[in-house]
């Protein structure tokens, strides 16, 4: 019988305890790994590919390498402005694919005019139809997940994951598959703010469906996700799209980010929650510093004193801004920035001539080939 003897407790009853008391421990750090690697109920934004404690989720497919690779896939129209910026990104894809920690796989420019263009020998390109002529109401961006829709009905793609990327990213580390498990990998925009628009946004997203904040404070891009959860999300992506730009109230509390907030409400309808990378991207100027992020978005304007200060909303006496060339290509060696501008836009502005330098024809990105 195991117990007290002589007043003494069995030393066997206590190697059992101790026993008892290892198990117990072991298991609970198998239940909170588990939980960090989206097995559990909460969410690890910080996760970090050097953590010696997180583990890589069970149904992690991987190729030979040891890669879990995703298809890089932007969507485009076939005007000037759009060319220039496809193939300075498609250039810079290339050279960034080929480093050892990139899990880039195939890429695809999902081109929305309904008709190839002068680019299809350049840049891998999958020609989808716009949207019937008027629905977008101006707003080109309606297009977008009407061509994903009809991309992912009618392309072979290999890989198992899908970046949605856009003309005006340049990569400039390289890029391992930051989705985990069941989760997305998106970028949190500062002005999408679902709370603060809670009454609109319930107009799509109702209360049954559960908490605003299940909305993510995201756009569709850029976006690391299973092609199958995609597949799912891209046609009421497409409706709500629709549905918001068809709503007044809706389409004046969002204007040029409507169709952010779209995806965003899409997927919260699916019960699809995004892991949230700030090391995703920067955007210059605001962003000061490239660091170990992996994409410049340059959609604001780089204006500066030859002093190096920021005169943001004032034309600077040194600038870049890519809507200074909507008919046409930027020129091949810009001038770089003055001294005391940040390193992201320097950065960018020396990939932009790296990419124009060894880019065959730049020039001639707007002279349509005979087809």
């Amino acid at each position: 019988m195991i117990g007290r003897k002589n007043g003494r407790v069995s030393p066997l009853l206590l190697v059992l305890l101790a026993l008892g008391i290892f198990f117990v421990t072991y298991n609970l750090l198998i239940m909170i790994i588990s939980n960090r690697t989206g097995g559990g109920d909460s969410l690890d934004t910080s996760f970090s590919r050097s953590d010696p404690i997180t583990q890589m989720p069970e149904d992690f497919k991987t190729t030979g390498n040891g890669k879990l690779l995703f298809h890089v896939a932007l969507t485009a129209t076939d005007a000037p402005y759009s060319k220039w910026q496809c193939r300075i990104m498609y250039y810079w894809y290339k050279k960034v694919k080929e480093m050892p920690e990139s899990e880039m796989g195939g890429f695809t420019r999902v081109l929305h005019s309904g008709n190839p263009d002068n680019l299809m020998d350049e840049i891998p390109t999958f020609v989808v139809d716009p949207l019937p002529e008027g629905l977008d109401r101006g707003y080109i961006v309606l297009n977008r997940p009407w061509a994903f829709v009809q991309w992912l009905e009618k392309a072979t793609i290999e890989e198992e994951y899908i970046l949605m990327a856009e003309p005006d990213h340049v990569f400039v580390n390289p890029l391992p598959n930051l989705a985990r498990g069941g989760y997305p990998a998106a970028f949190p925009f500062f002005y999408i703010k679902p709370a603060e628009h809670a009454n609109v946004i319930r107009k799509f997203y109702p209360e049954d469906m559960g908490p605003v904040t299940n909305v993510d404070p995201i756009g569709n891009s850029p976006v690391i996700i299973k092609k199958s959860t995609l597949e799912k999300i891209a046609p009421t992506w497409m409706n709500v799209s629709l549905s918001m730009k068809d709503d007044p109230e809706t389409d004046k509390a969002f204007g040029w980010v409507l169709e952010m907030y779209a995806y965003a409400v899409a997927s919260a309808l699916h019960g699809v929650q995004h892991t949230l990378r700030k090391d995703f991207m920067l955007q210059p100027p605001w962003d000061l510093e490239v660091g170990k992020k992996f994409i410049i978005h340059y959609t604001y304007g780089c204006d500066y004193s030859l002093k190096g200060e920021l005169t943001y909303g004032k034309i600077g006496e040194w600038r870049f801004d890519k809507r200074s060339y909507l008919r046409g290509p930027p020129p091949r060696n810009l001038s770089l920035p003055p001294p005391g501008v940040p390193e992201s836009v320097v950065t960018l502005v020396t990939r932009v001539n790296e990419a124009t330098a060894n880019i065959p024809g730049w020039d001639n990105v707007n002279q349509d080939k005979e087809r």
